[in-house]
This record gives C-alpha cells, sequence and structure tokens, in this order.
C-alpha cells in the first residue's frame, strides 16, 4: 500500500527536508505552507497521516487540528516547538493521535510515522468486531458509533482505544499496557495521552462523562471498560 503523507508548516525549509526524508522512505508527499492551503489540498486528494506544525499564520494550529479531525480519518502528528505538557494536551484533546516536539531526529519521527500506519491499518481485526451496551453501539470492523440510534465521530486512535479496552471486557488495564499497545512502547509513560483521550471518549459515549457508567478509571492502575 502506498501511503501519502501531507506536511503542513510555514517553515519552507523544515518542508523541504521533511519532503526529501519523507520521499526517501518510499511515502508519498505533498507540503502546504498554510492550514488555509492544506483544507484546500484535502478537498482534491485523501492523505494517510498528516504532519502539523501548530506555529502558522492565519488559521490557528489547534483549530486546524480540530477542522482536519472533523473531516478526516488521517492520522495526525503535531510536530512544534512548543513542547510543554498543557500544549501536548490541547494538541491531542484537538484531535492529533501523536505529539512531536521540534528539534526531532528524523529517525524518531519516520518511527513515529510507520507505527502510526501500521496500527491504523492492522488494529481492528483482532478481538470483538461489535459491542453494545444500553443504548450504545460500537462496530470496530466498520469505525463506527452509535449513541442512542445517533452516529457519534470517534477518531482512529479513540478507536483503538475503544477496541483495546473492548478485548479485555470489565478488567482494569495499567496505563503504560494500554500506552504501549495504542500508541507504542516509546509512549509507555505518557499518560497525559492517554488522559485526554479517555476524556474526550466519556464526552461521546457517557452521559453523565463527570460520572461514567462504561469508561471506568481504577485508581493507581488504568482503564477499564464496563460491559457487564
Amino acid at each position: 500500500m502506498d501511503f501519502r503523507i501531507l506536511v503542513v508548516d510555514d517553515d519552507v525549509q523544515i518542508r523541504r527536508v521533511l519532503r526529501a526524508s519523507l520521499t526517501a522512505a518510499r511515502y508519498e508527499v505533498d507540503t502546504a505552507a498554510s492550514g488555509e492551503e492544506s483544507l484546500e489540498m484535502m478537498k482534491d486528494r485523501k492523505y494517510h497521516l498528516v504532519l502539523l506544525d501548530l506555529s502558522m499564520p492565519g488559521v490557528d494550529g489547534f483549530e486546524l487540528c480540530r477542522t482536519l479531525r472533523a473531516t478526516s480519518d488521517a492520522e495526525i502528528i503535531i510536530i512544534s516547538v512548543r513542547g510543554i505538557e498543557q500544549d501536548i494536551v490541547t494538541g491531542l484533546d484537538a484531535g492529533a493521535d501523536d505529539y512531536i516536539t521540534k528539534p526531532f531526529r528524523t529517525p524518531e519521527l519516520l518511527a513515529r510515522i510507520r507505527s502510526a500506519l501500521r496500527r491504523n491499518a492492522a488494529s481492528m481485526e483482532s478481538g470483538p468486531h461489535k459491542v453494545t451496551m444500553a443504548g450504545i453501539e460500537i462496530d470496530f470492523r466498520e469505525r463506527r458509533l452509535t449513541v442512542e440510534g445517533k452516529p457519534v465521530r470517534l477518531t482512529p486512535k479513540e478507536f483503538e482505544v475503544l477496541h483495546y479496552l473492548a478485548n479485555h471486557p470489565d478488567k482494569p488495564i495499567p496505563h503504560r499496557e494500554i500506552l504501549s499497545a495504542v500508541w507504542g512502547p516509546d509512549h509507555s509513560e505518557h499518560t497525559e495521552y492517554l488522559r485526554a483521550f479517555v476524556k474526550q471518549l466519556r464526552k461521546k459515549i457517557e452521559a453523565e462523562p463527570s460520572n461514567p457508567k462504561y469508561l471506568i478509571t481504577e485508581p493507581w492502575v488504568g482503564y477499564k471498560l464496563r460491559l457487564n
């Protein structure tokens, strides 16, 4: 399968370096210098992954991430000089799947990209294909969620988190295990990733996100999906 990547960054040198590195790794690569340009390009082409800088003129990077996530199932990796935890959490809340702080090493970026594309392609093949709870139906094979009969959009990573928990129903799963399974071993300590995704998932599947019935926190351990 030929994967197509869109690089969105206003720095022309970074666009050139990333295009060269990704092309050498045998990806199809397009580049955009602004959020507005990237949105126009995505109207005409399907991308499997988007590399997105936050600090660009025009459309705010976080808002662009939200817009891309609302209209595309592409993996989104933010690449930014802004490396404080709050920015990382805000980026994940906006719909990003991963976050890399500049400056970064090219081999690390390529490893993150390979992991994201590999998991996105294969993560739904094993385990349950469909899960039902009171008023909720999750079809993992079709990547479809309905709540009280109404379709609700989930991001690819949100589906992966739910799918991994559904593979171990009613069992507390440690944070590190979920992080390693969904994002890879290099992310096993990044609990802020998991908190951000669980927060968003509860907004989508729970009637009372602050008092969840299904996506349960196990203090000092991790999370479980309550099906019974």
